[in-house]
């Protein structure tokens, strides 16, 4: 009996990647390939890197990464996936011979016998990208049915395909959606991740029934859009306020997070379930970019400094201890001293827990490339320092404020000898917060979910100390006062 052909996964990017990965990872398993460890010298057939194409800088760590796999390879085969693959597919290939094959999204649905043709010496040919946004009617209503024919990403999993989880954490993403419909003139992701199309909420529901007896305790919702979730579903956008109840009384689950929600899909009674209902972390990833209202339009978005306030003010009038993020991009195409003066007024203001700042470059295939009044590069590098250095000041100052409050940490890393034992409050999501830092000697295991108290700082962390622990729900009756 032959053994099972071994594939090796390396994921950069996103948390919508990790999900990628996990599913193709369940598809090699369901067809009988072994998954082993990329840094097991000589333990792969394939080493398939699930490579990011959002920016430039994701995309020269996808390009090392997949020389990194080919110096160590072994003697096995180099498969590019993902995002950069499929943006650039047959131009990737013919400049990085290092790479076996460069696979797009519609490789997907039989990823385990395009790796056999790898294996084989028949790799196919690189597929030659198109604009994904016009493989899906225009329409929303309409997207449904035609999803069916076509590889989205995250749509694959159903409970009799199973996904393999390729960590044992307590936290796991969980694919809304998969595409964008707005055309924000910097982000060159529809293009290549295609129209939006939302799960179903059944399905969505199913797996985080699965993950829960994974031993999940957290669900991140994660997609490119969240708040548009639904517009292609019967029932429309308030499928995400009914979902996320729904959510709180899988098995198991004691924490549901969503990410990515654009200002101006915010209606109040999206804001009012993500604010109180029991199980929902109160936590707002917002997609700001600016607070210029000028600048904003140039990014074919809506809002400004006024309206973003008062949108961060209304949801602490629900709930003044919710977290609150953003990203900002600096140097954007026409942004005067009055507009940047503008941002730094905004971030004043809103107190965010968290901020994330990014200097504007031209990415390939974006309308930004073609607008004028680019901002010499000196001066952007300039303001993102300035503004840095403030956001760090902020997130330093909205740590301190919650010094006495109490906490509910979920612990991620246990404390040995190197490691502190650390995880994440409410406020905090995985890998792009701030944490939470115990006291030595606390005698937690991860996956523990404890109530604490916050009584110091390390800059944007916070020093807490443990009180109790809180059991893991394990009956599916739905919280008090969340409609499930």
């Amino acid at each position: 009996m032959s053994s099972p052909r071994r594939a090796a996964l390396l994921t950069l990017g996103c948390a919508r990647n990790e999900v990628d990965s996990e599913e193709l990872a369940g598809r090699l398993t369901d067809s009988g390939w072994e998954l082993v460890d990329a840094d097991v010298e000589g333990g792969a057939d394939v080493i398939l890197v699930n490579t990011c194409g959002f920016v430039e800088q994701a995309k020269k760590d996808s390009i090392d990464t997949l020389l990194a796999a080919s110096d160590a390879a072994n003697g096995a085969k180099v498969v590019a996936v993902g995002c950069l693959a499929e943006r650039y597919g047959a131009e990737l290939a013919a400049s990085l011979p290092e790479a076996d094959a460069v696979l797009g999204f519609d490789a997907y649905p039989e990823l385990a016998e395009r790796l056999g043709d790898v294996l084989g010496g028949h790799a196919p040919a690189p597929h030659v990208p198109t604009d994904r946004r016009m493989l899906l009617p225009i329409s929303p209503v309409e997207r449904p049915a035609a999803a069916v024919d076509v590889a989205v990403p995250g749509h694959g999993w159903v409970p009799s395909l199973s996904r393999t989880r390729l960590s044992d954490g307590p936290v796991a993403n969980i694919k809304l959606a998969s595409g964008c419909d707005r055309r924000c003139t910097f982000c060159a992701i529809p293009s290549f991740r295609g129209s939006f199309v939302s799960r179903p909420p059944d399905d969505v529901v199913a797996e985080a029934a699965w993950l829960g007896m994974q031993d999940v305790r957290e669900l991140y919702l994660v997609s490119e859009n969240s708040t548009s979730y639904g517009k292609d579903l019967p029932g429309g956008t308030r499928a995400l306020v009914r979902l996320l109840p729904r959510l709180t009384a899988v098995p198991g689950i004691d924490r549901v997070r969503a990410s990515y929600l654009q200002p101006a899909e915010m209606r109040p009674d999206l804001i009012e379930v993500i604010a109180s209902t029991p199980g929902v972390a109160p936590y707002f990833d917002l997609s700001f970019q600016h607070a210029s209202a000028p600048v904003l339009r140039r990014m074919r978005r809506f809002g400004s400094r006024v309206a973003f306030l008062d949108l961060c003010a209304r949801i602490r009038a629900i709930a003044p201890e919710a977290g609150l993020r953003s990203n900002f991009i600096v140097g954007f195409p026409g942004e005067t001293d009055d507009d940047f003066a503008e941002l730094e007024a905004f971030l004043t203001g809103a107190r965010l827990d968290a901020i994330g700042i990014f200097g504007y470059s031209d990415e390939d295939g974006t309308e930004a490339v073609g607008l004028a009044d680019k901002v010499p590069a000196d001066v952007i590098a300039e303001r993102v320092a300035r503004i840095s250095a403030l956001a760090d000041e902020l997130m330093n100052q909205r740590a301190e404020d919650r010094v006495g409050t109490e906490v509910e940490v979920l612990v991620e890393v246990a404390e040995d000898d190197d490691f502190e034992c650390t995880g994440r409050a409410a406020h905090q999501a995985p890998d792009v917060d701030g944490e939470c830092v115990f006291e030595r000697g606390s005698g937690l295991a991860v996956g523990d979910l404890v109530h604490a108290v916050v009584v110091g700082t390390e800059g944007a962390d916070l020093v807490v100390s443990a009180r109790e622990q809180i059991p893991r729900r394990r009956q599916g009756a739905a919280r008090a006062g969340t409609g499930a």
